[in-house]
């Protein structure tokens, strides 16, 4: 039997009515299961669980959070917004653990950069309690060649240098304070842009923090910050 599923992301204020509704969910063999990161498709044939399509097979281990998923009448994969801890199978629809994993206040710091704009916080649960937001000089990109053109590049790169430094000075000022609290940490922008931030910046790479899924942000302002801590919290359901 293959099971049918569908597709949609819930926020952490919606998470508490959603499962509710999912564990009014009934059916002749219902089934929780809950899978923390790293799964295989070897560990998730051994469970003999009906048939998953390739789709939802490929969501559980590609999923750095895990997974927990609900078999009744109607069938739902949750990838929540933090990590699942151990593998447990209940003969019901529990949605108890996953309940109690989103009621959890992490504390977490958020490194949200594009080259000319950078957000840096800690939030715990959904509630910045450290952040600042601002704006650097950095030229963009020019397509003139010659010497000019090899100026204008030596420029540019010094400037992301030293735009890069302050963001790093500014995540020092606003996460030093909860470094030994902390219990993940967000990064968001361009790849290149961070791993570049990251060598730049020691104290970043001291931390020793758990990290979540780089995030797409656009340019920085305050209520891209706020709208990526609400991101952060979301579920995606399947």
């Amino acid at each position: 039997m293959t099971i049918p599923f569908e597709k949609f992301y819930v926020k952490r204020s919606g998470m508490a009515p959603f499962l509710e509704g999912i564990s009014r969910n009934t059916g002749p063999t219902p089934l929780s299961v809950y899978l923390p990161p790293g799964c295989t498709s070897d560990e998730l044939k051994s469970m003999t669980l009906p048939e998953l399509p390739g789709e939802i097979e490929k969501a559980v281990i590609d999923s750095s959070s895990g997974a927990a998923l609900f078999l009744a009448e109607s069938n739902y994969l949750v990838v929540p917004p933090f990590p699942v801890i151990e593998k447990v199978i209940f003969p019901a629809v529990d949605t108890e653990p996953l309940l109690s994993l989103i009621r959890t206040d992490f504390l977490t710091g958020l490194v949200l950069v594009h080259l000319g704009s950078y957000a840096v916080g800690v939030c715990r649960g959904e509630t910045l309690v450290s952040s600042k937001v601002g704006t650097g000089l950095v030229y963009g990109r020019t397509k003139k060649g010659g010497s000019s053109s090899a100026r204008y590049q030596r420029r540019r790169q010094n400037q992301a240098k030293e735009f890069l430094e302050r963001v790093c000075l500014h995540g020092h000022e606003h996460l030093e304070p909860y470094r030994k609290s902390l219990d993940y940490i967000l990064y968001g922008g361009p790849r290149l842009t961070i791993e570049r931030l990251r060598k730049l910046c020691p104290f970043l790479s001291s931390l020793g923090v758990p990290e979540l899924p780089l995030m797409e942000v656009p340019p920085l302002r305050q209520y891209v910050l706020e709208s990526s801590v609400t991101r952060m919290w979301s579920s995606r359901v399947i």
